[in-house]
């Protein structure tokens, strides 16, 4: 697809419609119409694929009482939603709807899930880091439709497109071609809008998607995360920039106002961490980069709908004129809709903010399910379950990947020996590293799906455990290379890690750590298989390409030599499982930390 194209598919929302926008009222409006108008936005974030129910801690949620509750599904996010909405509503998401997704929906490029997004009655959502897993291209298909070019088409054929508008205005193409000329076709009365685009850039996506309701248009401006190239497959977005939120943002907001859009949410998939086991209607967040753009974007902004860190918070900030903002997140997983209700000054078409009132509704699992969504995903569970009810391996009990004090985890742990066993043989490697956000949920010891007993463990469960089909690989560092790379695991030093991610270490390696050391000066006593590791001396690592390619700001990884490429992590975790029979959770010793 031309930057022309693409330029004219992302301002579509806005500068195509823009005399539209700048009309008076619709044909048969009231003579006296009303003051106001409602408005309501019902918002789903970081779903990732979860039409089953969530199991075990990923399935729970406090709720407003203060009780621990089984929450999330398709079939009870459908009937929690037909409650909730009104002829009022639109619905929103903000980000993560797919990526990382259980079998159900990953065995067929997540076009399951997008599929129910539509059943829901979706009209926009912000694009997450992890729309961006299997790279632009594969992105633009589950927008446009086509058939996957390498699988081809799914058992329920060839793919439609999305109904829904993804909107992400921070992401430009690096280098666009025939700039010029697709600034042009936007056409001569709309100079303002031209001038600013190309004063900013090109988007790769359609910044913003305007949806009318009750005779006033409401403008939504989509952002992700700009630490999207860090935590993704280079390759798959190496055409990209993903730029600063706050400044995209205004651009946006600039871009809607100049077309008569006064009402404007920003829909942004970064949030904040909080203070844990409060209610979801808490304003809970410990100030972060989520709330950096939400008291940062242009105080035409009305409200801000974040995700990505995966909580759920209701908060009012004040924006940069000093008014009351909403700044909201609803969990994950599909366990919380947050239900926003306004009013809509009809003359000015701008919100009233002190109308503006918020609620996180936890979705329970003490409603009846949705019968046309349990049919829909009991029809995709009928489709994978051969390969989803295969048993693959044994545990004797629980192996989780909660981490302990020094950063490990038992689960993490197991991946990494996994991995080191399956890059051994053609890639020589001598130790392994997996990188914690990539095991996205414990092996539990409960009774198989296929009846086999307890312990069982399945390729479906092992497939939720790392769900990105990733492949090992294997580089050379040296000594010094390696701690440097260990180094990146902390704040404070040149490659800007947001907070401490500790790789998990195969059983073979060990080292040292001092939590008060400089950046630097952290790491000591590294050992392979008890013999102390020399600067000079040359190791093979193994990890998944995304480590391998800099992930996670591990940037050091990119100075290893002779590359060798060998398996799916998924396949190397399957194997070990089928060989290891039963298997126990590994030691969480492998780390020792120092004050």
């Amino acid at each position: 697809m031309t930057s022309r194209s693409l330029l004219r598919l992302a301002l579509a929302g806005a500068v195509a419609s823009g005399a539209v926008l700048l009309a008076t009222l619709p044909a048969g409006a009231s003579k006296a119409p009303p003051r106001t108008v409602p408005v309501r936005l019902l918002a789903l974030n970081d779903f990732h694929g979860h039409l089953e129910p969530p199991t075990g801690s990923s399935g729970r949620m406090v709720d407003e009482h203060g009780q621990t509750v089984d929450a999330g599904g398709a079939a009870y996010v459908a009937a929690h939603m037909k409650a909730l909405a009104d002829q009022n509503t639109i619905a929103v998401a903000q980000g993560d709807l797919i990526g990382a997704t259980p079998l159900i929906s990953a065995a067929y490029h997540d076009e399951p899930s997008i599929e129910f997004m539509d059943k829901l009655g979706l009209k926009v959502a912000a694009v997450g880091n992890h729309e961006f897993d299997e790279g632009y291209a594969e992105l633009r298909r589950i927008m446009d439709g086509g058939c996957h070019p390498v699988d081809g088409c799914s058992p329920a054929g060839e793919w439609k497109g999305a109904k829904f508008d993804y909107v992400g205005a921070n992401v430009l193409f690096k280098n666009p071609n025939e700039k010029t000329d697709a600034l042009a076709a936007l056409g001569a009365k709309r100079t303002e809008v031209k001038k600013l685009l190309a004063d900013w850039g090109v988007p790769a996506l359609p910044p913003v998607s305007v949806k009318w309701m009750n005779g006033v248009p409401i403008g939504f401006i989509g952002l992700v995360t700009q630490t999207t190239p860090s935590i993704v497959t280079t390759e798959g977005i190496k055409d990209l920039k993903f730029v600063d939120e706050v400044k995209a943002a205004n651009v946006a907001s600039k871009i809607l106002k100049l077309v008569g859009v006064k009402a404007q949410v920003v829909l942004v998939h970064e949030g904040d961490q909080v203070n844990a086991g409060q209610s979801p209607d808490a304003c809970s967040a410990i100030p972060g980069l989520g709330n950096r753009i939400a008291t940062q974007a242009d105080a035409e902004v009305d409200l801000v709908l974040s995700g990505h860190s995966h909580q759920a918070y209701l908060c009012k900030v004040k924006d940069p004129a000093g008014n009351d903002r909403v700044y909201s997140q609803g969990g994950s997983f599909g366990r919380v809709i947050t239900q926003v209700d306004m009013n809509v000054d009809v003359r000015t078409r701008d919100i009233e903010r002190a109308s503006v009132v918020a609620d996180n509704h936890v979705v329970t699992r003490t409603v009846a399910p949705d019968p046309e969504i349990s049919a829909f995903v009991q029809t995709w569970k009928d489709r994978v379950a051969p390969v989803a009810n295969k048993a693959v391996g044994t545990i004797t009990t629980d192996i989780t990947n909660t981490a302990v004090p020094s950063g490990e985890s038992a689960l993490g742990n197991l991946i990494a020996d996994a991995q080191l066993a399956a890059t051994k043989t053609g890639g020589n490697a001598q130790i392994a590293f997996m990188n914690p956000g990539g095991v996205r949920a414990p092996l539990t010891y409960a009774t198989s799906p296929v009846n086999e007993g307890d312990g069982v463990v399945t390729y479906g469960e092992a497939f939720t455990t790392q769900p990105f089909n990733n492949l090992m690989q294997v580089v050379t560092l040296t000594g010094a290379q390696l701690k440097t790379l260990l180094e990146q695991q902390f704040t404070g030093g040149p490659n800007n890690q947001a907070f401490t991610k500790i790789l998990q270490p195969s059983a073979n390696f060990t080292y040292t750590y001092s939590r008060s050391a400089a950046w630097g000066s952290k790491v000591s006593d590294m050992k392979i298989d008890g013999v102390p590791v020399t600067d000079t001396q040359t190791i093979r690592v193994a990890a998944n390409n995304f480590l391998v390619g800099g992930g996670d700001a591990f940037v050091a990884f990119r100075d290893g030599t002779e590359l060798w490429s060998g398996p799916l992590d998924i396949d190397a975790f399957v194997d070990y499982l089928g060989a290891n029979r039963p298997t126990a959770p590994p030691a969480t010793n492998r780390i020792t930390v120092i004050d």
